[in-house]
């Protein structure tokens, strides 16, 4: 099998998964505010840049707004990813075992399973770091303009979608001053790449300060009040569970080979690139550790070659296949906890029988599910709550009303479950829910998903509890919150809406 065949089996593979499994247990929280995002174009966001939004409003505009089409999106990013591994081994001097082994590693990791699985900025982070160097190894291996410009472009654009690249720029600013690369920074090629980076990113930036940093704003919230903190040791156990404990001497020894100076030039400035970025969000306390997951491409297919050149011996060649086929089965038998191939009851039960406890990296309680699977469940159980009140209404209050949603998922689900059920728009004060504003909303009638009734009735002249939400495996609290029926707010809608802002 030639090189390009091995690639495309692998990416094609990577699809067909995806693909398979898309119609998952329901929409995901975030994929229903990306779909709320992507009717208000901008050039930015509360809580991130706009690159992702437009690729969902084209898709949308294409395909309409299923599941299937919808997740098509982080498919194909996720299949691109597994290539560019695989391409990245062959740079590195890999044969057809070093690109089968690292894309094997990459196909089977639970983090990318995840993040491929539906539409965020995620996959296409992890995509855009790979792409990024892959672009870096092409630099290396001969220094044009057009190929610094393309580094830029790669990197404007992973900005684009995700300001976490800027930790990535930061690693390879380190990683160029660390090698013998840095000679490069007396050429005009580098500094190209960062003007091209940093034009790409300028609307975004121009957005920011003209809504006041709104995104330094969420930071600084979530990381405070939202994120646990999470200890050196968590993190790094993080690593290993989320990339498949099998993979930890796979990428290890890339990291260690790169760093050997076996991987050429762009070898060692990706080894120094890792290492920085995961310092960086070592000394941050509360980082995830899926954050440092998009860092892994270029070591799954270093350590293929690593493993290739240390496996190549005639009495130990049997090893490489056994790996892969280690991985493949490890794989296989983790993927349900990444992937929703199961149903919800033989889920349950399987996690448990894998030590597998409910898990979430915010501050919440947690139900039967870990937060991942907990978020696509219960959506439209709760917009049919909502629809029962707003049935209740005489026709000029149903006419008037607004459904104010405690959180841009209840939002989401508003704006687009319930708009095929005839319900008016949701409104919010969360991330930019609130910078949409009232939505037109004159203060007559509104529908309240939780909430307390002193306070409501603090603001309004009437307040009738018109239902109670049941979203069964959802977050638990989503689960068992009133509904109100709101009406005659006692002061301006305006003077109400600078109170009830939150980003996090």
């Amino acid at each position: 099998m030639s090189h390009r065949a091995l690639v495309a089996l692998f990416a094609l593979s990577k699809l067909a998964l995806h693909l398979a499994t898309s119609p998952g247990y329901g929409y995901f929280r975030d994929e229903l505010y990306y779909l709320a995002c992507a009717d208000h174009l901008a050039a930015g966001y509360v809580d991130h840049p706009p690159l992702s939004v437009f690729v969902l409003a084209a898709v949308r505009a294409v395909l309409g707004d299923s599941r299937l089409a919808i997740r098509l999106v982080p498919a194909l990013l996720g299949a691109g990813t597994v290539a560019l591994v695989g391409l990245m081994a062959r740079r590195f001097g890999g044969g057809r075992g070093a690109m089968a082994l690292a894309m094997t590693a990459a196909l089977v990791a639970p983090e990318y399973l995840a993040l491929d699985h539906f539409y965020s900025m995620n996959a296409f982070d992890i995509a855009f770091w790979a792409l990024a160097a892959f672009l870096l190894s092409r630099v290396a291996e001969r220094e044009t303009t057009g190929r610094w410009c393309a580094l830029g472009v790669g990197l404007g654009l992973g900005l684009l979608n995700k300001i976490s690249v800027l930790w990535l720029g930061a690693g390879l600013l380190v990683g160029l001053l660390a090698t013998p690369l840095r000679r490069s920074l007396r050429t005009p090629g580098p500094w190209l790449a960062g003007l091209v980076a940093a034009a790409l990113f300028a609307p975004y930036v121009l957005w920011e300060i003209a809504n006041g940093w709104p995104t330094r704003e969420f930071i600084r919230n979530a990381t405070t009040e939202k994120m646990v903190a999470v200890a050196p040791f968590a993190f790094w156990r993080g690593q290993v569970d989320m990339m498949l404990p099998f993979t930890l001497p796979l990428w290890l020894g890339g990291l260690v080979w790169l760093f050997a100076g076996r991987g050429g030039r762009e070898g060692r400035v990706l080894a120094w690139t890792y290492v920085t970025v995961a310092l960086i969000l070592m000394a941050g306390g509360s980082s995830r550790a899926g954050y440092l997951a998009p860092a892994y491409t270029w070591l799954f297919a270093a350590g293929g070659v690593a493993a290739e050149q240390v496996l190549s011996r005639t009495r130990v060649a049997w090893l490489r296949p056994a790996y892969v086929g280690l991985l493949l089965a490890t794989g296989a038998a983790i993927a349900p906890l990444a992937l929703p191939v199961l149903p919800v009851d033989t889920y349950v039960r399987y996690a448990r029988a894998l030590g597998e406890a409910p898990s979430t990296e915010e501050r919440k309680e947690l139900g039967e599910l870990g937060q991942f699977y907990a978020d696509m469940h219960g959506w439209d159980s709760i917009v049919a709550t909502v629809a029962e009140a707003h049935a209740t209404l005489a026709p000029d209050e149903a006419a008037a009303a607004r459904v104010f949603a405690p959180d841009y998922g209840v939002a989401g689900a508003v704006d687009l479950v319930g708009r095929r059920q005839g319900l008016p728009p949701a409104i919010s004060g969360h991330n930019n829910y609130w910078l949409w504003g009232p939505r037109g909303w004159d203060g007559r009638v509104l529908i309240v998903v939780g909430g307390r009734e002193e306070r409501l009735r603090g603001l309004f002249e009437q307040v009738d509890r018109a239902g109670t939400t049941a979203c069964g495996r959802c977050m638990p609290y989503e689960n068992g919150r009133p509904v109100w029926i709101a009406r005659r707010l006692r002061t301006p809608v305006a003077q109400l809406w600078s109170q009830v802002k939150h980003y996090d």
